[in-house]
Formats: C-alpha cells, structure tokens, sequence
C-alpha cells in the first residue's frame, strides 16, 4: 500500500531548518511523484547543489524503509545515488541523496536500455553484502512458496534489491556505456541468493511486454542466473505468483493485475517449459 505524499512544505520548521543546514536555502522545489514508500519526496536546488530528499515520520509504520536506507547507502558505490546526509529532528527523518540525471528505464522488448539493466545487476552480484541486520530472502517468501522444502533455494549471502519496478532504475544515456544505470530507493534490501534479482527483474520484463522466454534470455545475462537450479527458479516463480495474486486481490487496480498477470504467465511457462 502507498504512503501518503506530503509535500516538503508541511515539514515542522524546525527540521526544514536542519535540512538547509546541509542545503543552504532552497531556491526550487521539485515534489516527486514515483515511490511508493516516502511521505517526502523532493528534487530541491540551493545556490551550491542539487539533492533528492526522501524522509518519513518517525513514527511511522514504515519509518523502518528510512533506517534500512541509511544503512545500506554507504556500500552501493556506482549502483545507487550517495546518500550525503541525514536529519532526525522535529519527528522526522530526512534522507539527503544525490540528485541524478537520467530517465527511468525501459523494458520493453527492444529497449537500448535492457543491457544496461543487465550489467548493473552483474555488478550488484559482485558488491560485498554489507554484515547490517538485513531480512532473509527465505523469510520473506515462507508464506508464499508453494513447498517449505523449497524455501533454501532462496538463502544466501548476496545484497539483493528485490523491488525491480522500472521506476526503481534510472539510465543517465551520457554516461559512459556499461555505467549508465543506478538503482534507487532500497527499503526492500534484503539477503539471499544471488540470482533472486534477476528473477524479479524477469516478472517486470514480461509486465513490459516481453515473453516469459523473453524475459529469461535478459535473466541470463547475469551469471548466478545461470548458475541456479532450475527447480529453485521454478519455485521462486510460483512463490511471485502467489505474492502478486495476493496483492492484486488485497488493492485491485490495472497495476497490480498487470504484475499478477506477468507473474502466473512466468509460472506457468515454467511448470510447461
């Protein structure tokens, strides 16, 4: 379910204050519609910089996403926007991010964005999980998979994103090739196996239109793709089907069906295949 999105104005002064501490005065403020997780949500400029700031109370229920954020940000050089600085005053905690240029990839089936996606997550396999208290892939997918035996496939000791929305990834095209993409907004960081980032990219890809073999041949650009049992990709397709049937179900609306709908077709080309 969304959060409620307030614009940066309504912050308490007191904890604007303390973000233009960091900022100086701000001169523009750019509220952000993406995101399902933050109650601020801002592109702002000052006469020294450009930041995207992310903040939520600190009694919210979801005030967790904020501190696992913080947590995470220190070890995703050249995967995510740096986090610059943090305030937690007034009841709130503000996440102060680099602003980056670029747009939000695509996924459709010819999209020059696709080997860019492709070798960010190569490199998010290859990045050190950080020893930060992280939820388990095994346990987010306990009451989901179709088997409890099948729910080791999933446990591992990679850094795992696990929320490949396209919106989630931006492409900056004047970067230089094979650096042009970042991932953003990691609340759902997880620990687990490495090629479970793949899987959920692929329930994405097919929501954009690709085929289920479509999806899997872009899943196999990543090397712990490969590497994976047939059996644990399978059980992790069926363990998505049931999370998406459950969410579009609980909040039915054309998004949630479409990523329920991709998710039942890559099960079923996966029991057929």
């Amino acid at each position: 379910m969304a959060t409620t999105r307030i614009g940066l104005d309504r912050l308490p002064p007191a904890a604007r204050a303390a973000v233009e501490q960091h900022t100086g005065p701000l001169l523009t403020i750019e509220e952000t519609a993406e995101g399902f997780n933050s109650e601020i949500a801002a592109r702002v400029t000052s006469t020294t910089s450009t930041w995207h700031i992310k903040g939520l109370r600190t009694d919210h229920p979801r005030a967790w996403t904020q501190r696992r954020e913080a947590t995470v940000a220190p070890f995703l050089t050249n995967l995510a926007p740096a986090l610059h600085w943090r305030v937690e005053t007034a009841g709130w905690d503000l996440l102060g991010f680099e602003a980056l240029d670029g747009h939000h990839a695509d996924y459709a089936p010819d999209s020059p964005d696709l080997p860019e996606v492709a070798t960010l997550l190569r490199r998010l396999n290859e990045t050190p999980c950080p020893d930060t208290e992280l939820r388990r892939a095994e346990q987010r997918l306990e009451h989901y998979a179709a088997h409890p035996d099948a729910l080791h496939y999933f446990a591992g000791t990679h850094l795992l994103h696990t929320d490949l929305n396209n919106t989630n990834v931006l492409v900056n095209a004047h970067a230089p090739q094979g650096d042009q993409a970042r991932l953003v907004d990691w609340a759902w960081a997880t620990r687990g196996a490495a090629w479970l980032d793949a899987g959920y990219w692929t329930i994405w890809l097919i929501a954009a239109g690709h085929t289920p073999a479509s999806a899997e041949h872009w899943a196999a650009k990543i090397p712990a793709w490969r590497a994976a049992p047939a059996e644990g990709i399978t059980a992790f397709a069926a363990a998505n089907a049931n999370i998406w049937s459950d969410i579009s179900n609980a909040d039915p609306d054309p998004w949630t069906t479409r990523l329920a709908t991709a998710a039942n077709a890559w099960h079923a080309h996966r029991k057929t295949g």
